[in-house]
């Protein structure tokens, strides 16, 4: 019944609705907003002499602009003028704000007439946001009418420039030793920046590469900032305000001091301990106090002022640009008529139907798969252990419907093993706890006797049951991320020799040759229990699987280096490696030897132990530590398993 409900939505809230009510909406507002632009385009609105409706008027201006920002004077600006108007094909004249020529593109032995109106003012210390706004290389913006490239006497000097450079380049370098991705920008003055991947400075701050030593003034920038601060208090005094002191960045903050009655005093350096008695009472200043709008507003006014008086020196005045054809022609307008008005309609009408069409077509085919996965995902939910769809092609829902195959059986397989696991829980936790009731009913019954080995017996399936209670404990804590570790400095070499002479009984009962080839210096930083627990696991197991006369060999060594001689001092990684000569695993179930309670052989009377929690336990203990845990195995020739540890310095 659910599955019949979902599958019958209505239209209006399904997605194949949704998308053709979406493509309808989209489609009337292009055709309504082409139909408009059709309009206003063909009906005369275009000024060409403004040249505010073209991208290549607007550079123009910004080019010129530019011009005019870096150079005192409109000297030389003829050959600039002239490339504009090859460039753009379009007539380009300057003239003084008197109307006096400065350049002109137009060949004719007597040019035509300029407009009565200019197309612009090109000012650099009054920049037209406008037409800044349109050009894609325009350096203004609305909340600064100055252009950036007008420096003045902010231009640094050839060598400000390299030393500022250099410092730039270690800082990019070292951004990109640490992976964030960084690169030096310079900037109008010649001041280098840089300038990281994706604009997010909070990158940096957890490195050793922080950028702020670029922030200080230059020698060159501390005269021309404080030639603009007198400036500005200047402006400031005559209203009657503080002064303020200016950042480098010429933003300003914290408090601002209130006048006194009477002329503000020259500002001194403040004197030195041992004329503090004769440089009499301090005048009476009130402390700053903090800024308020109307502050704002007036050292804004007065900074901007001041911009402007000090740069007025270093850039060309302001000139009037004209813009238009060679000829003097203009683009006639055009009468948009009935019949012109009907074909709109019609084409509009088409491109509507052909949208909402191909709407139809891609949403069918789009809402297809999606209601085969909905389906497949409520068969699984009603109980089926593997529900999977056909994969249609490489696109989106394609690789939809190929991770939702793959989650599925995944969710297959461990449904299979969380059933085997209790199960096997079950089992382990079974058999010696029946053993300890068997022996304790048989001593009831007078049957046994409780002497030494009686009691030696129940220790030893006391131990096995808490061995198991233990692992599945200690898989349950770095499940929860809240195994508790103690790291401290551990020479890796010692420790295979400790764990190696605990396990010695063990493989001379088995027969098997127990061998450490560690003269590595090697040290990790590792919580030493927990460590030898992980080796010790991996010793056991390479004992257990290994026949009479077999050998198993404990070695580490540094990442890269395999004789571990020579290069632990640079080894970022040290690898501990257990290597028996065993019957070996095969190649279908080496991906598998680290999950919990898998085992190679499966039956219950399997001949060599273990409760299968052994190496879930080593990988677990490896990944709490930074590293990670591998295998590598040959069928009938032996197993190699390593642990792969971040590396220490060694201590002195």
């Amino acid at each position: 019944m659910a599955r019949n409900r979902s599958s019958r939505v209505p239209l209006r809230r399904s997605l194949l609705g949704r998308l053709l009510g979406v493509s309808a909406l989209v489609a009337a507002c292009s055709v309504a907003a082409t139909a408009w632009i059709a309009v206003q385009t063909t009906s005369g609105a275009i000024k060409q002499e403004q040249g505010q409706n073209l991208t290549a008027d607007a550079r123009i201006y910004d080019t010129l602009l530019g011009y005019a920002a870096r150079h005192p004077t409109w000297e030389g600006v003829d050959a600039t003028v002239r490339e504009l108007a090859e460039r753009s094909g379009r007539r380009v004249a300057l003239t003084t704000q008197n109307r006096q020529p400065l350049a002109d593109s137009a060949t004719a032995a007597t040019p035509p007439a300029l407009p009565p109106e200019a197309s612009a003012v090109v000012d650099p210390l009054s920049v037209d946001t406008v037409l800044a706004a349109r050009s894609t290389e325009g350096q203004g913006t609305a909340a600064d009418r100055i252009d950036p490239r007008a420096v003045g006497p902010f231009l640094l000097p050839a060598a400000e420039r390299a030393a500022l450079r250099r410092t730039a380049d270690r800082n990019a370098e070292c951004l990109n030793r640490v992976g964030v991705a960084a690169d030096v920008v310079v900037g109008p003055s010649g001041r280098p920046r840089v300038q990281m991947v994706g604009n997010d400075p909070e990158r940096a701050l957890g490195t050793r590469c922080d950028p702020a030593d670029l922030d200080a003034p230059t020698r060159t920038e501390k005269k021309a900032l404080t030639a603009l601060n007198e400036l500005a208090d200047a402006c400031l005094k005559r209203q009657d305000r503080g002064g303020v002191r200016l950042n480098r960045d010429l933003s300003w903050g914290g408090g601002v001091a209130v006048p006194v009655p009477g002329p503000l005093p020259a500002p001194r350096p403040a004197p030195e301990p041992s004329d503090a008695r004769e440089a009499g009472p301090a005048p009476a200043v009130e402390p700053p106090r903090e800024l308020t709008g109307e502050d704002d507003r007036a050292i804004a006014s007065c900074v901007g002022t001041a911009r402007s008086e000090q740069l007025s020196s270093y850039v060309a005045s302001p000139a009037l640009l004209f813009i238009g054809d060679e000829g003097g022609a203009t683009v006639p307008g055009f009468d948009l008529s009935p019949a012109n008005t009907a074909k709109i309609a019609g084409a509009a009408a088409l491109v509507l139907a052909l949208t909402v069409g191909a709407s139809v077509l891609a949403g069918a085919r789009l809402v297809r798969p999606l209601h085969a996965l909905t389906g497949a995902a409520q068969r699984m939910r009603d109980g089926e252990e593997h529900a999977s769809v056909p994969v249609s092609g490489d696109d989106e829902i394609g690789r939809l419907a190929a991770t939702f195959n793959d989650m599925s059986a995944h969710r297959a397989r461990l449904e299979e093993q969380r059933k085997a696991m209790v199960s096997d829980v079950a089992h382990e936790l079974r058999t010696p706890l029946s053993n300890i009731r068997g022996w304790l009913e048989a001593a009831q019954d007078g049957l046994a006797d409780p002497d030494p080995a009686f009691v030696s017996s129940l220790l030893e399936e006391a131990v096995q049951l808490q061995h198991i209670i233990d692992d599945l404990q200690d898989l349950a804590a770095a499940d929860a991320g809240v195994l508790r570790l103690h790291p401290e400095p551990v020479r890796v070499g010692e420790l295979l020799s400790q764990v190696a002479a605990a396990h010695q009984a063990r493989a001379e009962t088995a027969g098997v040759t127990l061998t450490v080839e560690s003269g590595t210096a090697a040290m990790v930083r590792a919580d030493p229990v927990r460590l030898r627990q992980a080796v010790g696991n991996l010793v056991s197991n390479a004992v257990r699987h290994t026949p009479a006369g077999g050998t198993v060999t404990l070695r580490a060594y540094g990442d890269g280096d395999e004789d571990g001689a020579g290069s632990e001092s640079e080894a970022r990684w040290v690898v501990i490696e257990v290597a028996d000569t065993g019957t070996g695993i095969p190649a279908g179930d080496l991906p598998y030897v680290f999950d919990r309670f898998w085992r190679a052989e499966k039956s219950r009377s399997r001949r060599t132990g273990g409760s299968g929690l052994g190496l879930a336990i080593v990988r677990k203990l490896t990944e709490a530590h930074g590293g990670t845990a591998g295998a590598a195995s040959t069928e009938g020739e032996g197993s190699a398993f390593t642990l792969r540890l971040p590396a220490a310095a060694p201590t002195p």
